[in-house]
């Protein structure tokens, strides 16, 4: 791939990963609820679910998704209110405690599956295949460049944002502050809905 293009690849996947979405925002959530260490299991399945969904694109089923309305209806519905019941869940834990009582957790294979409903993910996804892989004659050696490349991006995202809500735990814990961070984190879930849905 000629320097350029790796470059505006690069450009590419900092604005797109760095940016607040529904990954970033749960990766803070987690961390600022339940610690580093229990955030890290959906930290780690981003980028594994991010993979997946960037092979899979690349195979054709992104094709597939846009070409038939209904399938892409589906996953935005079912992604729109996946967002809603985390951002529900969410928005009733001022306590430390309590976001433990609520199963305030997205594991693994949770995380793996939400970017199949995430609508930023599928965004960037066939916007990577249609500029740097699809209708190349070297499209295996790119896809062993952009993949890696993409996982890399995916998980210093998230890890940056859970790292950032872990540092807030402390302070997070005293009086209600817990409680409209989480507020504040549900909306940014809300907003992702909204957009989502006007996508």
């Amino acid at each position: 791939m000629p320097l350029q293009e790796f470059t505006a690849l690069l450009v590419l996947a900092t604005a797109m990963s760095f940016t607040p979405g529904p990954n970033t925002t749960l990766s803070t959530a987690l961390a600022a609820n339940h610690g580093l260490r229990r955030s890290l299991r959906f930290v780690l399945a981003v980028p594994v679910g991010w993979v997946l969904l960037l092979a899979l694109c690349a195979l054709g089923v992104g094709a597939l998704v846009t070409g038939i309305p209904a399938l892409r209806w589906a996953i935005k519905g079912v992604g729109i209110a996946y967002l809603l019941w985390l951002a529900f869940k969410l928005s009733r834990s001022g306590q430390l405690a309590q976001a433990q009582q609520a199963q305030l957790q997205v594991g693994f294979g949770q995380g793996v599956l939400l970017q199949f409903v995430n609508i930023k993910a599928w965004l960037l996804a066939l916007t990577i295949v249609a500029g740097w892989v699809a209708g190349q004659s070297d499209v295996t050696t790119r896809m062993l460049v952009v993949l890696p490349v993409m996982a890399l991006y995916a998980l210093s995202s998230n890890l940056l944002y859970a790292c950032i809500g872990a540092a807030l735990r402390q302070w997070l814990a005293q009086g209600q502050r817990l409680l409209w961070f989480n507020r504040g984190m549900a909306a940014l879930l809300v907003l992702t809905a909204i957009w989502m849905l006007q996508s």
